[in-house]
């Protein structure tokens, strides 16, 4: 499942949340060039590289996805992805509008990826609830506010795209409404094994 939401718009947290709640789910660690944010911790939150790492591993045609957010470069590593989802395992990843964008389109080419991606937009009911959140974190200057609030506005007209869109209320009614989005996908028979779906049958012949 790939998550997706204006900045401050929640994703971490919703990921954060579905990974406790479902250990089997594997997390895809994104790269960043950015500095770390108060805990955060290398291999764990991110991959955090030099612009010169990034753009080596670039070049090498490495990333599933990658972009330029406010300065600093972001990507998703394909094997993060790919490898995880060859071997059966159920992978979640959070990132912009512009790396779902990517992601689609690599996934025209891969079948595990196009077999198995889920996207999910989280919405917030307004700019000011945005807004909102944003100064709360306490970590952006009062221009960057401005940019991501500009941004928003741009990735809020992008989100009919998305296969599911969450409408944020409080974090436990997001957690919630993404697990249920979770779960149902898991029960849709095409994500069966291969064979199980028949074995289950057979229980009742």
């Amino acid at each position: 499942m790939a998550i997706s939401a204006p900045s401050g718009g929640g994703k971490t947290t919703v990921c954060n949340a579905l990974l406790k709640a479902h250990p089997e789910l594997r997390r895809a660690i994104t790269c960043t060039t950015r500095a770390p944010r108060g805990t955060e911790r290398d291999g764990i939150d991110y991959y955090f590289l030099s612009p010169e790492e990034f753009e080596s591993k670039r070049q090498k045609g490495e990333f599933l996805e990658w972009a330029n957010v406010y300065g600093n470069y972001y990507g998703t590593l394909k094997s993060e992805i790919l490898s995880r989802l060859k071997r059966g395992e159920d992978v979640i990843v959070s990132v912009d509008v512009q790396g779902i964008a990517s992601i689609r389109e690599q996934s025209y080419r891969d079948e595990s990826l196009r077999e198995s991606l889920v996207t999910l937009f989280i919405a917030l009911p307004g700019i000011g609830e945005l807004k909102a959140r944003l100064a709360g974190r306490g970590t952006d200057s009062a221009e960057v506010i401005e940019r991501r609030l500009n941004t928003a506005k741009a990735e809020m007209e992008t989100c009919g795209g998305f296969d599911y869109i969450l409408l944020s209320g409080t974090r436990e009614e997001d957690f919630e409404r993404a697990q249920a989005i979770l779960l149902c996908e898991k029960m849709k028979r095409v994500r069966l094994a291969e064979g199980e779906l028949e074995s289950f049958l057979n229980s009742f012949r």
